[in-house]
């Protein structure tokens, strides 16, 4: 049964502790100054979801706010992470029609790697029938990504041609699927390690994206890109512009994992001719809330076709994050990485 607790929230009948582990920022350093330590259990706050985390998914914008590159990220100290999938165990007053006390649910909210979190109740999807809180990580951010920037901002068609920088990775994977399924022809760019992983996710192409000569490369295998997905920045932002087609090619800015493009002059952009749209999905998820919900419910659909198949997130205890994030900084991981708070 449920009771009213002492701070007017509904909870598990029982107590819950009032300290938990999680992973603290200390400076912005780096992955390297992230410490496991004891910290206070957050209480929800009307409107919010109280979470015990089942797990915490690690995405390239933790490294950012590590290192303070992250727009409106959080000042030291702070709890890391901000993607998790868990159980409801505390409803915060004001939340109309509130989920059930143990439905999983999953969504972001600042302080992920914990074993425990506030969620806004307006932000949280239930996790899919049959699906572990692991297997439901990137439902939020990487296959949200990846569909905003192709559907509703890259537009995309079959037989069109589109460009994924990055396609190792969480987004990256979930958008070679995406494209594949929407009939379009995939380049790909990838570590050379990833190359395979990245073919069977159904990559036409899949090219070196260490080599120097990436902007020649693309010429010998395409005529010219109709949709370009753009999470890398300096290193491969001018050949994105060059790659696309001009006047009707598009180019979906939504990272910059190798530092901002730094464009001394917008020579570049207006000689290209070409489509630039920048793409933030927590930002998105705010501020067009009903174009956001449309692209859950189409997640939802994918997930009922089986295009969208449970994730399978390499998993870590929560002692080992900035390990994690270490390999994640340096090009070393692949797909999507989970952390344990019960481990």
């Amino acid at each position: 049964m449920d009771a009213i607790n002492q701070h007017g929230n509904i909870a598990k009948r029982g107590d819950l502790p009032e300290t938990m582990r999680a992973l603290v920022q200390r400076s912005h350093h780096g992955p390297s100054d992230l410490v496991l330590t004891h910290h206070r259990r957050p209480t929800a706050r009307p409107g919010d979801y109280l979470i015990r985390v089942g797990a915490a998914g690690v995405n390239f914008a933790d490294v950012m706010q590590s290192r303070g590159t992250y727009g409106n990220g959080p000042t030291p100290p702070y709890v890391a992470g901000f993607e998790a999938a868990g159980e409801i165990v505390g409803v915060g007053r004001d939340v109309e029609d509130p989920l059930p006390i143990g439905t999983h649910v999953i969504g972001a909210g600042p302080g992920a790697f914990a074993e425990y979190l506030v969620m806004p109740h307006h932000g949280v999807l239930t996790v899919p029938s049959g699906w572990s809180d692991a297997a439901a990580l990137g439902m939020v951010l990487n296959w949200a990504t990846a569909l905003a920037a192709l559907r509703p901002l890259g537009e995309i068609e079959a037989g069109e041609t589109v460009l994924v920088h990055a396609a190792g990775g969480g987004v990256g994977q979930a958008a070679v699927r995406l494209a594949r399924h929407y009939g379009a022809r995939v380049v790909a760019t990838a570590s050379p390690a990833k190359h395979d992983a990245v073919r069977t996710l159904g990559a036409d192409e899949v090219l070196d994206s260490t080599r120097p000569d990436l902007a020649e490369a693309l010429t010998q295998v395409t005529d010219g890109v109709d949709l370009v997905l753009e999470s890398v920045g300096r290193d491969t932002f001018g050949t994105s512009l060059a790659a696309t087609k001009p006047f009707t090619g598009r180019v979906i800015v939504f990272g910059d994992s190798s530092g901002s493009a730094a464009l001394t002059t917008h020579d570049l952009v207006f000689t290209c001719q070409v489509q630039v749209k920048g793409l933030h999905i927590g930002a998105l998820a705010v501020s067009a809330p009903a174009l956001y919900r449309s692209l859950v419910s189409e997640l939802r659909t994918l997930i009922e076709d089986g295009v969208y198949p449970p994730g399978t997130p390499e998993t870590h205890p929560l002692g080992e994050g900035p390990a994690v994030l270490r390999d994640l900084e340096t090009r070393r991981t692949r797909g999507k990485h989970a952390l344990d708070p019960s481990r």
